[in-house]
């Protein structure tokens, strides 16, 4: 970085809706999106960031804006941004792109956000057949601690970061794409019991030109008509990275994404002020507007040298990432578990998701005990900085899964107790999360004086 800080690339104005910023943003993947901006290796530059709603899902005291959310739209990225080396020569296919985030937090003056579930029509979640409805938390940042008043009696440090960041896609791995969500999408994976239960859930996002953002290719012409019908949907992470919403992709982190076209064009967004591990309730995060201070490296030729191809072709690789040394600690944590028995009794065979499923519905039961709605633990562990794990996946028929919660963000013990409580654990009502339920076909939305 030189003495006069970073260079700002990509600027937003909040006040101007998604369509209206001055460089253009996208939402969608594809080679022929033109990158709006150049940086060059070893330079420090600055990317700002709208929210992945666009500003559609606002502070107003209701649940209503996140169980309309247009989800054909969202993920408006900054971007794309040609990357060169210092000789002014780009990044080629097969290189790869380190990535070091030096910097990133909220805009100034902006310092809110959101976490929320979708309707069951409209998106759903992790949780949909137990959680159907819209709901919603604002939260308020002071410095690095995150407080809502619709979750309180807790207060927790964030690690934020980008849940967005990826390279765009060459034309062939496009194709791949499409090709393999679409057999998805249209013959289905009934042997995932998972999206049994989630029917209403979509099984793949396929391209469409509905609420489709291409950067600077006109809309309207034959060739926004054509990239339009091609272009990926940003929901999944994918060889390129993509939403891979990694909570750990915080400040000092560095990310070697793969480069299948020239430049890289590089693209963000989609800032988390905190969230855990999964991102259950989809909207799960602390989402907000943001900005992220980034230094780039090229590796020539780095994919053939460190990426292992997973798939029958070298563009079905993976990035990786090195953890930066800048998060919060926690000592003590409440671990709950979960095996791969579905809440039927049901047996699966080494199921992680399920067994995972199974870990986040104990720890929703349990630390509802403490005088919070279910909803709103639902809506606290998508975006409290809670850790999951894989902790066994060899022992048939039971993957287990973890999930674990630091204890300090409560402003009361959560720990079981012998005889510290006369009469059970301590019962207090709260204010409670918006929400849009049903009464017959009319949606009604709570207000935060409603208790649980």
């Amino acid at each position: 970085m030189s003495k006069y800080g970073s260079r700002l690339v990509v600027r937003v104005d909040l006040k101007k809706k998604p369509w209206e910023q001055e460089l253009p943003l996208h939402n969608r993947w594809h080679p022929e999106i033109p990158p709006v901006a150049e940086a060059t290796t070893g330079d420090v530059f600055r990317v700002e960031m709208i929210d992945f709603s666009g500003g559609a899902i606002t502070k107003n005291y209701t649940a209503q804006d996140a169980k309309h959310v247009d989800l054909s739209a969202v993920h408006y990225l900054s971007g794309p941004i040609r990357i060169v080396d210092s000789d002014g020569i780009p990044a080629k296919p097969g290189d790869l792109l380190a990535v070091e985030i030096c910097n990133l937090g909220p805009l100034p003056g902006d310092e809110w956000g959101f976490t929320a579930t979708f309707d069951r029509e409209n998106g759903g979640g992790f949780l949909t057949d137990h959680f159907p409805y819209a709901t919603k938390a604002i939260w308020y940042f002071e410095g690095i601690y995150a407080h809502s008043p619709q979750i309180p009696g807790v207060r927790f440090p964030g690690i934020t970061h980008p849940g967005i960041i990826g390279t765009a896609p060459s034309m062939e791995l496009l194709n791949i794409w499409n090709k393999r969500e679409k057999d998805v999408e249209v013959n289905g994976i009934h042997s995932l019991k998972l999206c049994e239960v989630l029917h209403t859930r979509p099984l793949a996002n396929l391209p469409t030109t509905k609420s489709c953002f291409l950067g600077k290719i006109k809309k309207g012409t034959d060739e926004w008509e054509k990239i339009a019908s091609e272009a990926a949907r940003t929901i999944p992470g994918r060889e390129n990275g993509g939403n891979c919403d990694i909570k750990n992709l915080s400040r000092g982190s560095k990310i070697y994404l793969p480069v299948f076209v020239e430049g890289a064009n590089l693209s963000t967004g989609d800032m988390h002020f905190s969230q855990g591990d999964g991102e259950i309730s989809f909207c799960g995060a602390i989402e907000m507007s943001g900005f992220l201070e980034l230094k780039c490296d090229i590796i020539r030729g780095g994919m053939k040298e460190y990426l292992t191809p997973m798939g029958p072709t070298p563009l079905h690789v993976n990035p990786i990432f090195e953890i930066g040394p800048v998060e919060p600690r926690f000592s003590e944590w409440l671990v709950f578990e979960g095996i791969s028995v579905d809440e039927s009794g049901r047996q699966h065979y080494l199921d992680a998701s399920v067994a995972y499923k199974r870990a986040v519905l104990n720890a929703i039961d349990y630390i509802s005990k403490f005088g919070y709605s279910k909803e709103q633990v639902y809506l606290l562990l998508s975006c409290c900085p809670c850790e999951g794990r894989i902790s066994g996946i060899v022992d048939a028929p039971n993957a287990c899964a973890t999930l674990a919660i630091p204890i300090a963000i409560f402003d009361q013990d959560i720990r079981p107790k012998n005889n510290k409580v006369p009469i059970g654990p301590r019962i207090v009502k709260k204010p409670d999360v918006f929400k849009c339920t049903y009464d017959g076909n009319l949606p009604i939305t709570t207000n935060p004086s409603a208790t649980s």
